[in-house]
Parts: structure tokens; sequence; C-alpha cells
């Protein structure tokens, strides 16, 4: 299996320097490539992502791995253009957060950690109109639909108003909206969270043959065993900073650790402190 390419850290000196010819460089080389990014809250006082570099090549599913507060959802949706970073560049398949942000959200499909709906509209009339955001021809809409509708064993609830449904419906209705325009980026924040072992097992599916075609997988998870088995690579972020990018197997090195255990050891603060 192809390991990808390495993360991409540049000596923090020579930054103001290379900005723009990195960024250039990037263009065109990775579905998703993050260099040097930062994103603080509360006018500096919290730094939600310190000097995050990172890329993701056509092909590979990534996992995005790390505690409560490390900075994953803040990453996702400055990849997505719902935040702006302070500082650094994200490409997105060729295209330049800061400039091509239209052109990139029609690339990516997108699912939430809470996804939420227009609740008086039915399942069907919700995807139709994601649907139509994108611009996804009629015959296709209704094949699409039809398809994915089938594999999550949700058609017979489509005629439903969403907020009749539980939160497994829920996040079955926001994967498929999320896949009705066949996206070049499947960007995923805690997607297995509420699903049931036949959906979690349909989603991995999906997952490895939107890869298979040539597609871009990312996602959050705190499903060690999940990340371990799918992922291509992992990236573990602590703090905001990416402590590790690798494939597992070279992450464990010569041990037979579980994910879990390395993840663990990568995030203990309590060994950074007897350091």
């Amino acid at each position: 299996m192809d390991e990808g390419p390495p993360a991409i850290f540049l000596d923090r000196n020579e930054y103001l320097d290379d900005y723009l010819n990195i960024e250039h460089k990037l263009c065109g080389v990775y579905m998703i490539a993050l260099d040097h990014v930062y994103k603080s809250y509360n006018n500096g006082a919290v730094q939600a992502v310190s000097d995050l570099s990172l890329t993701v090549p056509e092909g590979e599913i990534f996992g995005f791995l790390g505690p409560n507060g490390a900075g994953k959802s803040t990453t996702i949706n400055m990849m997505i253009g719902l935040l702006r970073p302070d500082r650094g560049s994200i490409v997105m398949d060729g295209l330049q957060a800061g400039k091509d942000l239209l052109q990139i959200k029609r690339k990516i499909g997108y699912v939430a950690d809470e996804p939420v709906f227009y609740e008086k509209m039915t399942g069907l009339q919700f995807i139709r109109f994601i649907s139509d955001i994108f611009e996804v021809a009629p015959e296709d809409q209704g094949q699409r639909t039809a398809e994915l509708a089938e594999r999550f064993e949700i058609t017979d609830a489509l005629g439903d108003v969403s907020s009749s449904y539980s939160h497994g419906m829920k996040q079955k209705l926001a994967i498929i909206s999320a896949l009705v325009h066949d996206p070049d980026i499947f960007i995923l924040d805690e997607p297995m969270v509420g699903l049931d072992p036949r959906a979690a097992f349909t989603l991995k599916e999906i997952m490895r043959e939107l890869c298979d075609a040539g597609k871009t997988v990312f996602f959050s998870t705190h499903v060690m065993d999940v990340a371990e088995r799918l992922c291509d690579r992992v990236g573990i972020i602590r703090k905001g900073r990416l402590v590790a990018c690798d494939t597992f197997e070279n992450l464990r090195g010569a041990s037979e650790a579980t994910l879990e255990e390395v993840f663990l050891e990568l995030t203990d603060e309590a060994a950074d402190t007897a350091h």
C-alpha cells in the first residue's frame, strides 16, 4: 500500500520568506495541503491550532485523531471554509482557500459532528435541497438518492420530516446529503457517532470505494480500532499541534502496540511533565 507523502514541516524562521513559494508548490500536488496553519480564539488568548502542516494525496483515507479540545473540529472548519486561519495556507485540490472558497465547497462533501437540518423538511426534501445547491442533474439526484438510501436502509423514512428522526437516522441523512453530489473530497467530523453497526460498516465501505475511485477521505474519530483498520495514514493532534503523521505501521515501529496505545503515549500530558 502506498504510504503517501510525509507531512510538510518548514523551519519557522524561513516561513515568511517561503510562504508564497510553498503555497504555489502545494497547488495541484495534493488534494489537501495545510502549511503552517494557526487559529486562535478570544483575541489570541486560546491557541486552538498552532503551526499545523500536513498533506493528503488523492486516493487516501486520512484519519485525524486527538483528545477532546485538541483542535480537530477547528482544523476541519478551516478546511471547509467555516473559519479563516489567522495565518498559513490551506489548499484543497489545487484551490487556495483564501481565494477559491466557492469552488472548493463544490468539491467537498461534509458531515458535521452534529448535523443540522430544516426540521420541517422531509428527508427527501432536504436531499433535493442540497442537490439543487450543488446543481446535481435531476436524473442523477434520483439515482444517487435511491442508491444511498437503500444502502443505509433509510428509504422508507425519506417521506418523514427530519424532526422525527433519531440521532442515528439524522446521521444517515447527513451522510447521504454529503455524498449526493459525488464530491472529490469527503470530510467527516466524528462520523461513526450514533450509527448502528450495519450503517457504520456501510459508511466504511463507501469511504474505501471513494478512495479506490481516486477521491480523498479526511475524517476525525475517537474510535481507534476503526482508524487502525481503515486509514491509510493517521495524524495525531494534541493542544493544536500535530505530534505524529504517518502510517500506523510506521508509528508503532517494531512494537506490537495498538493504535490506541500509540495514541495514548503521544497524547500523554503526564509524560510531557516528567520530561
